[in-house]
Formats: structure tokens, C-alpha cells, sequence
């Protein structure tokens, strides 16, 4: 299926929702490691292979899966993005805000986001757009919608990415955020751990991973920062797992996801995922830190 670039893209009902297209699309260390420079203007072919470790092989199926997703056009050798993979921005700005402020050990100087409106270098703030407030994870509740469920958002073979590792990766790419979103079971774990998930057989039943996935996952968070284990720590099936702060603060990623997902690809029955902050709907908005203005892509310069 094509998808075209400037509209949203319909979903059969009862299939995969928009939550299993934004992990099939986005859980990929290529695919956001290509969109980063993307952002910055990259569009070849050529240009890509200079700046990234990876194959041609692996570069061609990635940007075959994202012109196939309407993400990015095809042009000769050159790739530009559509109006729906420029969406993408807030997630990769926050993305590199919370890499900013929680991450460590960085390789290699992390982008610098400049807010062109008021000329300072900035981290991403987020706000509840309904009402202006600025809003932390605690404040916002969500919750299934009528095309949410487990099933639904487990990418299945047509949202998956295509094959190709990432073993050869390098230190550019956000190295705390790879662990957090950079393949679909990892994703799926933060997204259960989100909406409340807190025991092992909690993760396993709603997840689906395999035991030993969840397991791996879970200490893999661990180590990261973003859970930590109450009770019996040596055993993953007998602790309880909590958000630490680091974790929550990575919601805003997670969020601008799921609001490009649900923007680009819509079930007929409604969204997969609902949100709420005091007593209305929430949606994000994104504010400059520094001098507490909207943010917009235009607006925003990548270096």
C-alpha cells in the first residue's frame, strides 16, 4: 500500500491502528537517524552514505519503506521529505531535549537546537495545548481509544521495517534514546509503562514479547535510568517497576509520536490512544524554554 504524502492515510478497521505504524515507522535507529538529517536539509542518496555508517542496501530499504509511507518523496537520487515526514520535527527535538538534559557519555556533540524567533539555544517545553498550561507526565492521564488495543498496536508485517541491522550504528545517533525506542519491543515496553504497566506478567501479557525480551527489556531500563525495582530485584517476575523521573521525562518523545501517528494514519473508529489532563482533552503543545513561545518547525534550526 502507497501512502500518499499530503493526507492522511485511512486504516482498514479492526487492523493495525496508528500506534503499530508510528513503532513500525519510527522503533528503526536508521529510519530516525535518516530523518535527523533530513530535517537539516540532507535529501541524497549520496549525502546519506557520507554521514551515516550504513550500507547502501540498508539505506535503500529504508528510504523505500519511507517513500512507501509517504514520508519522504522520490526524486531521481534525492529524497525530500512530504509534508508528513516534516511532522516529524517535534519528535526529533525532543528527542534531542531530553538527550540534553538526561543523557551522558555522548560520543560525539549532540545537535544543537536554535529557536530562530528569539535567537537562544533552547530544550523543548511541553504544554497542554487545550489549556496553556506546561504540563509534566504526571499530569497527563491516557488511555485506550476505540481502535486501541494490545493486538492492534503490535506492528504486524505491513508496518514493520524492512531487514538491516544496526550493529555498526556508531556514537552519532542518540545514544540513551536507542535504548528507549530504538527497536519495536522496546517501544511497545515504554509505551505499557506509560499506561500503567508496573509487573513483569504485566509486560509479557500486554507486550507479547518473549519472556526473555521482557526481561532483557527491563534490565535494560534499568541500567538507562528510566525504571527503577521496588521488592525482590534479582527476580524481574517477583519486582515492581516504576517510572523514575528520567522516565517520565521522555514523555514529550513518546507524545509527539503518538499526535503524528494519529494525525497521519486514522482508524475509522476513532484514535488508538486518548488523553487526558485535569478535566479536558490534552494535546501537546510545544514551547521554546527560553522564552516560553510556541514552537514550529520553520521556526527551529537543527546544527
Amino acid at each position: 500500500m502507497i501512502h500518499p504524502p499530503d493526507q492522511p492515510t485511512a486504516l482498514h478497521a479492526g487492523g493495525d491502528n496508528s500506534i503499530a505504524f508510528l513503532i513500525g515507522v519510527t522503533a528503526d535507529e536508521w529510519t530516525l537517524l535518516i530523518l535527523r538529517h533530513a530535517l537539516q536539509g540532507v535529501d541524497s542518496f549520496d549525502q546519506w552514505l557520507e554521514l551515516l555508517p550504513i550500507s547502501p542496501p540498508v539505506l535503500s530499504g529504508r528510504l523505500r519503506r519511507m517513500a512507501e509511507l509517504g514520508i519522504v518523496a522520490v526524486s531521481g537520487d534525492t529524497y525530500p521529505l512530504t509534508r508528513r515526514g516534516a511532522a516529524l520535527w517535534p519528535m526529533i527535538v525532543t528527542l534531542a531535549g531530553w538527550e540534553k538534559v538526561w543523557g551522558d557519555d555522548h560520543v560525539e556533540p549532540l545537535p544543537r537546537l536554535r529557536h530562530l524567533r528569539c535567537g537562544a539555544d533552547f530544550t523543548p517545553l511541553m504544554a497542554c495545548g487545550a489549556c496553556g498550561e506546561v504540563a509534566a507526565a504526571r499530569d497527563v492521564v491516557g488511555e485506550f481509544g476505540p481502535s486501541g488495543s494490545w493486538p492492534r498496536s503490535a506492528p504486524s508485517a505491513a508496518t514493520r521495517r524492512p531487514a538491516g541491522g544496526s550493529a555498526n550504528l556508531g556514537p552519532s545517533f542518540f545514544p540513551q534514546s536507542r535504548a528507549l525506542i530504538g527497536n519495536r519491543w522496546a517501544a511497545a515496553m515504554l509505551s505499557a509503562a506509560y499506561l500503567g504497566a508496573t509487573r513483569f506478567s504485566q509486560f509479557h501479557r500486554q507486550v507479547g514479547a518473549p519472556a526473555t525480551v521482557i526481561a532483557d527489556r527491563l534490565r535494560v531500563f534499568r541500567e538507562v535510568g528510566v525504571l527503577h525495582a521496588e521488592g525482590d530485584q534479582d527476580r524481574a517476575d517477583r519486582a515492581t517497576f516504576r517510572l523514575t523521573d528520567k522516565g517520565r521525562a521522555f514523555f514529550p518523545v513518546v507524545m509527539s509520536g503518538v499526535e503524528w501517528s494519529q494525525r497521519w494514519y486514522v482508524a475509522p473508529e476513532g484514535p488508538a490512544l486518548e488523553f487526558q489532563h485535569r478535566d479536558h482533552r490534552f494535546w501537546m503543545l510545544l514551547l521554546c524554554a527560553e522564552c516560553e513561545k510556541p514552537l514550529a518547525g520553520r521556526d527551529i534550526e537543527v546544527g
